[in-house]
């Protein structure tokens, strides 16, 4: 299986991401620039996180306009698994591909700290290695990550089963209905603020986000008609 990580001016959750991948998985992994035009030789795509084009007019606006979201919506439409971490997430909302968007945190204050996140959908290509309701740690670093939708939106989030995650406990940025990341309603696309790539060794004070790597290799073999690593 071979992995893309974007990398737009003001990444800096890039070099995290990938060494995720090489970690977890010892899978084949590039980095690939913003102005790219084809991905069609990946068969992930990982959106991470940091500051694309430094947060101006909102988080995500500017880098949803960059040559290679282009192919990001091409692999997405073909079922091709793509992951947005925290502004990868922002930057899928912008672009289309995810409902709702992400707005200031209710305390106007930067958290950066674990949380605990409930599984709260185990079938898409990401988590499939997690149990349905499983609690897991995993740490937030953002100042925009109030996950806003409508009430029509959030209810069709609730009736495809497209909530991901929610905060267990204390709700850190105000999110709609404790939401901490959501899906597409196929499930190849995920976005969310917290970051799995940040929770792969015990080191890192949780291993928890070594799952959403492992599930989704786990997908792609699935898929293809290889022996899963369960």
């Amino acid at each position: 299986m071979k992995f893309a990580v974007l990398v737009f001016p003001g990444s800096n959750c890039d070099i995290d991401m990938l060494k995720a991948v090489e970690d977890v998985l010892q899978q084949p992994v590039d980095y690939v620039w913003y102005t790219s035009t084809d991905l069609s030789q990946y068969d992930a795509i990982l959106v991470p996180g940091g500051f694309s084009y430094g947060d101006y007019l909102r988080c995500g606006a500017m880098a949803q306009l960059a040559p290679v979201m282009q192919e990001v919506r091409k692999a997405a439409e073909e079922g091709k698994f793509v992951l947005g971490v925290c502004n990868g997430f922002q930057i899928l909302t912008e672009a289309g591909l995810l409902p709702g968007a992400l707005i200031r945190n209710n305390s106007l204050k930067f958290r950066c700290h674990p949380v605990d996140l409930r599984v709260e959908n185990a079938g898409t290509g990401f988590t499939n290695d997690y149990e349905q309701g499983e609690v897991v740690r995993i740490p937030i670093a953002h100042g925009e990550g109030n996950f806003y939708c409508d009430d029509e939106t959030l209810a069709n989030l609730k009736k495809n089963n497209q909530i991901v995650f929610r905060y267990a406990g204390d709700n850190p940025n105000g999110s709609v209905d404790n939401i901490a990341g959501i899906c597409n309603e196929k499930g190849n696309v995920v976005g969310m603020m917290p970051h799995p790539e940040r929770a792969v060794s015990e080191l890192l004070g949780s291993k928890d986000g070594a799952r959403m790597f492992t599930s989704v290799l786990n997908a792609w073999r699935e898929r293809n008609g290889a022996a899963s690593i369960r």
